[in-house]
């Protein structure tokens, strides 16, 4: 189980990680903010996104993935690739793997205590049948449909989750 511990004062800082940040991490940050604007919290949630490797950094989402977010209400025109660094470990709260191969890349470059912040995005979907988000990069457009609707069923429940910790108290 992943610690999140919410700092006091300051926004809780989530890192949604994939391949080359381009179609799936993407779309998980896009979606997990519009989740914390609508509950109207946007200014106690910091979201952002990396790829494992360097290939497309500098470059826009994918187009099937601006034309996916577009289609379900989202924005995700203004996204631009980077890369995973160290650092974002450091000024992250939360890492959040798109897949397996994900998790293992950052658990491998997590020092010590690092690795705690690793989570699976899936798991925190208990209607998950799997635990990676597939890369619909090779596949059509339909796919990216599909990849979306799992990344906002599980980034509802990671924002649930989130969401009491987060909500000023009255």
């Amino acid at each position: 189980m992943v610690r999140m511990t919410v700092p006091v004062g300051e926004p809780f800082r989530v890192v949604f990680v994939c391949t080359g940040n381009i179609c799936r991490s993407p779309m998980a940050d896009v979606v997990f903010r519009g989740f914390a604007d609508a509950a109207g919290l946007g200014a106690r949630v910091s979201s952002t996104s990396a790829g494992t490797g360097d290939w497309h950094v500098g470059e826009r989402a994918d187009q099937r993935t601006i034309d996916a977010l577009t289609r379900a209400g989202y924005d995700g025109t203004q996204h631009r690739a980077r890369q995973f660094t160290h650092e974002d470990f450091r000024r992250s709260d939360l890492v959040v793997a798109l897949d397996r191969s994900h998790e293992r890349i950052l658990r491998g470059w997590a020092r010590g205590e690092e690795a705690d912040k690793i989570a699976l995005l899936l798991s925190f979907d208990q209607s998950a049948h799997t635990l990676d988000v597939p890369d619909p990069y090779y596949a059509g457009p339909g796919m990216f449909d599909e990849v979306l609707g799992m990344i906002e069923s599980a980034s509802r429940a990671l924002f649930r989750q989130l969401e009491p910790a987060i909500r000023p108290a009255m």
